[in-house]
């Protein structure tokens, strides 16, 4: 039977209050808490997981980096990327975190699929890749049987920011972009797909766009 999801589609948001939102919901919930999907753009902002070492950051310039309780190692946010933090119950829903990971990994492929781009999962390298090239990264956290963080999905950014790093901890680990492998330029025209694939993949029931969280700014055109 499938279950109730909430979608909240934040806009362009800096990182920390998205940070601290999705942590207090998480902290809050009770087994009651419908699940929830966030779906925004970040301020340019490089994020530096658990298992992340300073080293991979090499040449961050004027953008800021952040220590974060993710899995993972870093990597960069910014406009024209989708992030999306699936905030969900595991024990309800039924699946392992490693499952979760495979979900999430599986509805960014079955999006790109939707023009013809063909993309693979790695093993022992969590994300989505193209011909080689990274064009999602995943870095998630489990608090409680609770699920929060998530993917980021280039679609039409500036992949500047990406040189500065070791992407994900890999040396000259290429990314690539939705844009440039023939897709769609609009975020929202890939993020409903995206949305839809991600229901589909967790058997969900996508409720109407919900209102915005308090503590977040407005929405910001983009």
């Amino acid at each position: 039977m499938s279950q109730p999801l909430k979608i909240r589609r934040l806009g362009r948001q800096p990182y920390a209050p998205v940070w601290q939102a999705m942590t207090a919901f998480t902290d809050n919930r009770t087994a009651a808490t419908v699940d929830e999907l966030w779906v925004l753009e970040h301020d340019p902002v490089f994020t530096l997981g658990q298992a992340g070492k300073m080293e991979h950051v090499l040449a961050p310039g004027e953008i800021p980096v952040v220590p974060v309780d993710r899995g993972g190692q870093v990597t960069y946010h910014g406009p024209g990327q989708i992030v999306a933090y699936p905030l969900i119950d595991l024990r309800r829903a039924g699946v392992s975190v490693r499952e979760l990971v495979n979900r999430i990994e599986q509805a960014i492929i079955d999006t790109l699929a939707h023009w013809n781009i063909e993309a693979v999962r790695r093993e022992g390298a969590p994300g989505v890749y193209v011909a080689d090239a990274k064009v999602a990264a995943l870095g998630l956290r489990v608090r409680r049987g609770c699920s929060f963080h998530g993917l980021a999905f280039n679609v039409n950014m500036n992949l500047e920011p990406f040189h500065r790093i070791n992407p994900c901890g890999y040396k000259d680990l290429a990314v690539t972009q939705v844009l440039d492998l023939g897709g769609p330029s609009r975020l929202s025209d890939v993020e409903d797909v995206l949305i839809g694939e991600f229901c589909r993949q967790f058997d969900f029931n996508a409720e109407p766009t919900a209102p915005l969280i308090p503590e977040l700014p407005a929405r910001v055109a983009v």
